[in-house]
């Protein structure tokens, strides 16, 4: 930082007077300004360090008012307020070189804290080396050395620091789950505890890092933490050991949850405001052996794509799925496994029809997201709200279209089909492998196969692949046997992508999630087939002569655009029994 009373270097020219904006503001005396002004004349020392060490000023109060001089924002630093994955991206070297820390990220800005935040050299350099935009915050020089050489010694990291947090270290704000209207403002959490920070860690970690949940479990030695991002868990933390109790407890508080209870399962919600804006979390416990297992689902809106042409579709496919959207009545299905984002897919499937006339209601397991112009229902089979009970009600509401969020029982089902029937377009979410296996299932819930034949429109069945890191990317040549597992032999010799490793993707080569789709589309021949209940491989067969591609087959062509690896395609699809025979399409359509 450059002495109070002068300007350093990158500054303007015009001296900076701390010790006028101290006494002006009521801060000193006029003999105390004058005493340390004397005593500086006789030292190289800063003013406003000397009026620190004479007890006249506290560090905060220095910070402020010379951040004030300078047009920027100041802070003491303090664990929780620096990332320590962040800090070796710049990096402790160039920390000390620039008297820079950096301390957490948003998006793509970078908040540091600098000793001379209006050094333009620094900034650019800053932004060189981390590719973001820089937000500078002023820090005491002696308090940034500090804390370089705390991160760069490798002594600190997330565990090591938990245990030890001070109040306010870190923050965040829950809102009272309201159904109807804005949710509250309950009042700002600033807590002293050390567990109710290392949980705030845990889930602000979680939202800046993407992740989809949290997984908290115990363990023979303590606690492991883990979080998904791109489909995969990672390790985010181990808390001591001792604490999973009081963990478990803290997050069953915030989730609204029974504390007392231990040997059920639970189920809670809640809604937060973490980095500015409102996140759902989902939380769920299980008893396990060791003690009780808690998993929560972030809900982060800024994380959702609501226009199908942001999915990932491919043209041909995209344009087939919509063809039968257009439709008036009848039934669409979205299948796939948990986490696959069928629900997403339905959403935006609701964003492309939705209107002020048409009416459009849902039922759902739970209300993920809330849209504008759609009329959400949530399920509760406490009080007898089922899916069954719910569709059938709403079917006297004047629907156009219906979506339900899972068609689990015959129940479901078959109310679904006859509102198919009637003159209404239903969407619903099923599980099963592949899309011409949605007609094997429904039949196994007990829906006869001319019903069947007279609602069924079509269906996609989809996954999520990782996507090639754009920071990391280099070319690769796939081993034989992954060509050939992919169904192109041929391509032997040609150059794919894959990422090497970065900080960016936690060395995973991967960043993000891309969907593969296979659109299977009910033709006339193919509605004759249902009809006659032949069975899923002969459908399958009718769809691929039609133009349809399978799940792998379409994922092969993802990786021959480069948005993925052939390997992440081999992992995410299922291995088609058919391979030799749907080889060629794939082989063509690259």
């Amino acid at each position: 930082m450059p002495p109070p009373g002068d300007a350093g270097a990158g500054a303007p020219p015009r001296r900076i007077r701390v010790g006028e904006m101290l006494l002006n503001e009521g801060v000193i005396s006029r003999d105390q300004l004058d005493r340390a002004l004397a005593e500086q004349k006789s030292s190289s020392r800063m003013l406003g360090e000397m009026l620190v060490d004479q007890g006249i000023i506290s560090n905060t109060v220095l910070v402020q008012t010379v951040a004030k001089c300078l047009g920027v924002k100041g802070c003491l630093l303090r664990h929780g307020l620096i990332d320590p994955a962040i800090f070796k991206i710049i990096g402790p070297e160039e920390c000390e070189r620039l008297k820079v820390i950096p301390m957490f990220r948003v998006g793509n800005t970078l908040t540091v804290a600098m000793a001379e935040p209006q050094s333009l050299p620094a900034i650019d350099r800053l932004r060189q080396i981390t590719q973001c935009e820089i937000n500078p915050v002023l820090a005491l020089e002696p308090n940034i050395r500090e804390y370089v050489k705390r991160y760069g010694s490798g002594d600190v990291d997330v565990n090591a620091f938990l245990t030890s947090l001070a109040e306010s270290d870190v923050e965040v704000v829950e809102r009272e789950t309201v159904d109807e209207g804005p949710a509250a403002d309950l009042d700002t959490m600033i807590a002293g505890s050390p567990i109710i920070n290392l949980v705030n860690i845990a889930f602000l970690t979680a939202v800046k890092d993407k992740a989809s949940d949290i997984h908290i479990e115990p363990d023979k030695k303590g606690t492991r933490i883990r979080y998904r991002i791109d489909g995969l868990l990672r390790d985010l933390m181990k808390p001591p050991p001792g604490m999973h109790a009081a963990i478990v407890s803290r997050v069953k508080v915030i989730g609204k949850m029974d504390v007392a209870e231990k040997r059920l399962p639970q189920e809670g919600r809640v809604r937060i405001v973490a980095e500015g804006r409102e996140i759902d979390l989902r939380v769920s416990s299980m008893p396990t052996l060791l003690g009780e297992k808690i998993v929560v689902r972030i809900l982060d809106k800024s994380n959702l794509k609501i226009r199908l042409e942001d999915l990932g579709f491919r043209a041909g496919a995209l344009d087939t799925f919509k063809r039968f959207l257009d439709q008036s009545h009848g039934m669409a299905l979205v299948t796939g496994p948990t986490g696959s984002g069928k629900t997403t897919t339905l959403y935006s499937a609701l964003d492309l029809l939705r209107g002020p006339e048409v009416n459009i209601l849902t039922v759902e397991d739970p209300v993920e997201y809330q849209l504008d112009l759609v009329n959400q229902i949530q399920v509760n089979e406490a009080v007898g709200m089922s899916f069954a009970r719910a569709l059938r009600s709403i079917l006297r509401q004047d629907p156009d279209i219906l979506m339900v969020g899972e068609i689990r029982d015959q129940d479901t089902a078959r109310v679904a089909v006859q509102a198919a029937l009637t003159g209404h377009l239903v969407l619903a979410t099923l599980h099963t492998n592949d899309a011409p296996g949605a007609v094997a299932r429904l039949s196994d819930m007990g829906i006869e196969h001319y019903l069947l034949s007279s609602a069924f429109n079509g269906a996609v069945a989809q996954r999520l692949a990782r996507m090639v890191c754009a920071g990391c990317t280099t070319k690769y040549y796939p081993p034989e046997q992954v060509l050939s597992d992919a169904g192109i032999p041929d391509h032997a010799g040609r150059a794919f992508k894959k990422g090497a490793g970065c900080t960016r993707c936690h060395n995973s080569g991967f960043a993000g999630r891309v969907g593969v789709y296979e659109v299977f589309e009910v033709t006339p021949d193919i509605r004759r087939m249902i009809h006659h209940a032949r069975p899923t491989h002969e459908l399958r067969d009718a769809a691929r002569r039609a133009g349809g591609l399978s799940l792998r087959e379409e994922g092969v062509l993802l990786a021959v655009d480069g948005k993925t690896s052939l390997e992440e395609i081999l992992r995410v699809t299922q291995n088609d029994d058919d391979a030799n025979e749907t080889a060629a399409p794939a082989k063509e359509a690259a």
